[in-house]
């Protein structure tokens, strides 16, 4: 038996590939990071070489994804450490602000060049009638995540809440750290480098919760995700005036599943990954669409980033418009929501998506005191009844924010409420499920997992945890397996990767 092996190609793989980013459900990771387990735990009980090794293989993911622009996430490496530590060596309030404001000004600038620049020259150019072309500018992957990580530590050790570390390695490893540096969890550096030197120790529950996390987020970005945005939902927010009201509505429950499963899958890798290497990430959702109210769903979706926003820019400006009370903290709101639609990305979309939650999270605060003597007044407060309508509720104001999110104009959103509200043609909903029975499987089984009860998720990683090796490693095949029967030909970015 003669084995041909093609070392050229074998060499081009491993090179940065434009538009093809080393992602968790490619093949091309599996067998890598396989590799890198091998090696890892080799040198578990050499501390220095295993971190070492873990900053190596953390740079050389990010290559893989950003190529050249690799070399911003060493430069933002460099300047936050030394931020940190000048900001710490010196007891002036005056030089302690002053080193804060030039890391808000290097890391926000570097942010704001790649992202916003030529959203800033077509506004120049709508509001001035000018023809400035816009630059030839790639977004570097990951690069509001790994901005905002870096910050963090600056701004714990501005306010004293940190120590900042004495080891670059360390820094550098959590700034580089590969489960989470595209798309998050935003880690707080307080979180992340007391782990550093711990001894790597796994539980059998961490083994099983790691498993499992892989597992179920591998099939929510693959088998949901992917088939159906390739399938189903990108056709008709293309085309909404092709469809029906009633697959424009499914479309609209098909693309805020997809999102979800999407951005949450990477996260349940990225926290399974870790977990894998002896680090525990902090939790990124938990059951978002439970949610009762917009508030409510903020601590369930994005929690990092939520969390982030809270302490670092909401808190500030609440003190700072403190004098107003309810309408400060209004204001507050509105301001942080604002900015965190633009984060998301430079389109008057994002902003749109986020002036439409602040105003929500504004108007919310402004009649909380009414509503809840309303609810009193009818006796349904902390009933099950008011529960269902409100998450009902929460939902559907979610998803028409996501359709704003995920439409490049205004007239989109208003041709598909326009469909659903004056062509719903429910009988076409019985042709939906005879035509596209596994779409629709698809969507039923992801909100059917996401409504139940939480409890079950601890069942299945007890299960798994208990299992033996070898039943461990075969159900790993088996999901990946399941996985590939529904890939496509072209591989998927995750959709938070042009954030």
């Amino acid at each position: 038996m003669q084995f041909n092996f093609d070392f050229n190609k074998i060499l081009y793989q491993l090179k940065y590939i434009p538009d093809d980013p080393l992602i968790f459900s490619t093949s091309l990771f599996l067998i890598l990071f396989f590799f890198f387990l091998l090696f890892y735990n080799l040198f578990s009980k050499n501390n220095s070489v295993r971190i070492i090794f873990l900053i190596l293989f953390s740079f050389y993911f990010y290559y893989k994804s950003a190529g050249y622009y690799a070399l911003i996430l060493v430069v933002s490496a460099i300047v936050n450490f030394l931020f940190g530590k000048w900001i710490a060596s010196t007891e002036n309030f005056s030089a302690k602000k002053f080193y804060l404001i030039l890391s808000l000004i290097v890391n926000l600038g570097i942010l704001s060049y790649f992202k916003y620049t030529n959203f800033i020259i077509q506004i120049i150019n709508n509001i001035a009638k000018s023809e400035i072309q816009p630059l030839d500018i790639f977004l570097p992957i990951g690069i509001s995540f790994y901005t905002f990580k870096s910050l963090n530590y600056v701004f714990d050790v501005y306010l004293d809440t940190l120590k900042p570390t004495k080891s670059f390695s360390d820094f550098c490893l959590y700034v580089f750290f590969f489960p989470n540096i595209l798309a998050g969890p935003i880690d707080r550096a307080s979180d992340f480098l007391p782990q550093i030197n711990k001894e790597l120790y796994l539980s059998k529950e961490d083994v099983g919760r790691a498993i499992f996390l892989v597992i179920i987020g591998l099939f929510k970005k693959v088998v949901i995700t992917d088939y159906i945005s390739i399938n189903f939902v990108d056709r008709v927010f293309d085309f909404p005036l092709r469809y029906t009201g009633v697959e424009n509505l499914l479309a609209v429950y098909g693309y805020v599943l997809q999102i979800y499963c999407d951005f949450s899958g990477y996260s349940d890798m990225a926290i399974g990954i870790a977990l894998m290497l002896g680090f525990r990430l902090m939790e990124n959702f938990n059951y978002p669409f439970k949610a009762t109210s917009i508030a409510n769903f903020w601590r369930r979706w994005h929690i990092s980033l939520s969390k982030w926003l809270l302490d670092y820019l909401f808190r500030p400006l609440q003190m700072k418009y403190r004098n107003l009370r309810v309408y400060g903290n209004m204001i507050g709101i509105f301001i942080t929501f604002l900015l965190c639609g633009l984060w998301h990305g430079a389109g008057w979309n994002y902003i749109y998506w986020g002036a439409m939650h602040g105003f929500m999270m504004s108007f919310a605060l402004l009649i909380q005191k009414p509503k809840a003597k309303i609810f009193t007044l009818l006796k349904i407060n902390n009933t099950k009844f008011l529960t269902v309508i409100q998450t009902i509720i929460t939902f559907h104001l979610v998803a028409i924010s996501f359709m704003i999110f995920r439409s490049s104009d205004i007239q989109t959103v208003i041709d598909m409420l326009s469909q659903i509200f004056t062509f719903f043609h429910g009988e076409v909903f019985i042709q939906f499920v005879e035509r596209l029975p596994l779409i629709f499987s698809l969507i039923v089984i992801g909100y059917f997992f996401h409504f139940m009860p939480s409890k079950l998720e601890t069942i299945a990683i007890n299960f798994i945890a208990n299992v033996p090796v070898a039943g461990k490693v075969i159900i790993l095949v088996i999901a990946i397996w399941i996985a590939a029967q529904f890939k496509s030909a072209d591989i998927q970015p995750f959709i938070y990767f042009q954030f």
